[in-house]
């Protein structure tokens, strides 16, 4: 007999070595597939807050757009613009023998119902204090008017507007409306602007 017949074959298995490389290759695949899922939540969440800003600033415009043009809430008396996109802004408007505080930005709150959503304008009262009138529009249709010396809880986006006489050309308006996220988890902040020329 052959001594060849008597060798052992040898151990097959993995070697520190090899394991320690197949664990570092494990966790780079994990801790990517972390950040992409990441990522992926907060592309989503912006697209989300994007699309609610888009459909928010239409919403202005076509309540805008309503308004005759010689009322007050859409009147440019004063120089050649009326509000601002930067600063919240409330002023007397007279329209012959009228005159109407009005206000250039208000507030929307997401309710925690799923579909509720509330719009919020600040006024003054006769006293000057600063007074919130919050109006919510259920799913069902149900509107609740309410008022507070309290400013909203939940404010998801602010709305700024500001109304442009003469512009682009004579005889016309423009209004531009801006919507901007308040909710700390987008950032940065997610904004959107859209105007019309209307008379």
């Amino acid at each position: 007999m052959s001594l060849s017949l008597h060798k052992r074959a040898p151990e097959r298995g993995f070697t520190m070595i090899e394991v320690a490389v197949a664990m570092a290759v494990l966790t780079v695949g994990l801790v990517s597939m972390a950040l992409l899922m990441t990522n992926t939540l907060a592309s989503t969440n912006e697209s989300r807050f994007l699309s609610l800003a888009s459909t928010l600033a239409s919403e202005k415009l076509e309540d805008l757009d309503r308004w005759a043009f010689d009322d007050p809430q859409v009147a440019v008396t004063s120089g050649s613009t009326a509000g601002s996109l930067t600063a919240d802004i409330v002023q007397n408007v007279t329209v012959g023998a009228v005159t109407v505080s009005v206000n250039y930005y208000d507030f929307i709150s997401l309710g925690a119902d799923q579909g509720t959503y509330s719009e919020t304008l600040s006024g003054l009262d006769p006293g000057g204090k600063t007074l919130y009138t919050t109006t919510s529009h259920a799913p069902n249709g149900q509107i609740t008017i309410t008022t507070s010396a309290n400013a909203p809880a939940l404010i998801a986006f602010k709305r700024r507007w500001v109304i442009e006489k003469d512009t682009p050309i004579a005889a016309v308006r423009r209004i531009t409306v801006l919507v901007t996220s308040q909710d700390p988890t987008v950032r940065p902040p997610v904004t959107f602007q859209m105007s019309m020329v209307r008379p």
